[in-house]
């Protein structure tokens, strides 16, 4: 088998890119599933005060879109992982319906975007950085005339704050952490994280 250079951009979809995405979209989309049960009483709990606060517990639902990016590194995965887990999560079953598509729809491309400013050639924290804050962002305008239609301006723009940095910060060293615990168990050997590990090793 040819090997993936760690380094170069990549384009082309293989077969097992696909699968991979699909894995990963249907994990997580259980994931999503479960952490919908487990957030909303801290989440209320916390933002009683001040509500754009709850946004602190809303970022785990992006991981997919960065650990997707961050494996198969081609254009389109974080869009695709994250829709797909969206997806999951709807057919399981979920308070907020069908419109849980668009959510995953929104919050990929958002993190999709900042990799593309990079040219999908850099997966360090710049990319990393913009791509989280950006699909935080993202999902929270598409909140603000969703869901937080009553807030005022103030409300609004802290809570996309709020939103894209906790995503940018937490949801990407989640993203980052699985993605080397993948990598160093040998699961990531056919992509771009698992040809790193064999190169730090050769060195």
């Amino acid at each position: 088998m040819k090997d993936i250079t760690a380094s170069a951009p990549l384009t082309r979809w293989r077969t097992i890119d696909l699968l991979t995405c699909a894995f990963l979209g249907v994990a997580f989309g259980v994931a999503y599933w479960g952490w919908g049960l487990a957030y909303e009483a801290p989440s209320k709990a916390v933002s009683a005060g001040f509500p754009p606060l709850a946004a602190l517990f809303a970022w785990p639902w992006l991981v997919a879109g960065i650990v997707g990016i961050l494996v198969i590194r081609r254009p389109g995965a974080a869009v695709f992982t994250e829709l797909l887990a969206a997806v999951v999560s709807a057919l399981i079953g979920t308070q907020w319906g069908l419109t849980t598509l668009v959510s995953g729809f929104v919050q990929g491309l958002g993190v999709e975007l900042g990799f593309a400013a990079f040219a999908y050639a850099s997966f360090r924290w710049g990319p990393l950085l913009l791509g989280g804050f950006l699909g935080g962002a993202f999902e929270a305008v598409y909140e603000w005339y969703s869901y937080w239609t009553d807030w005022a301006w103030g409300y609004k723009i802290a809570y996309l704050v709020l939103f894209g940095a906790s995503v940018a910060v937490f949801g990407s060293l989640l993203s980052v952490g699985l993605t080397r615990l993948l990598a160093n168990a040998g699961a990531l050997n056919p992509f771009p994280p698992g040809q790193e590990v064999r190169e730090r090793q050769a060195v």
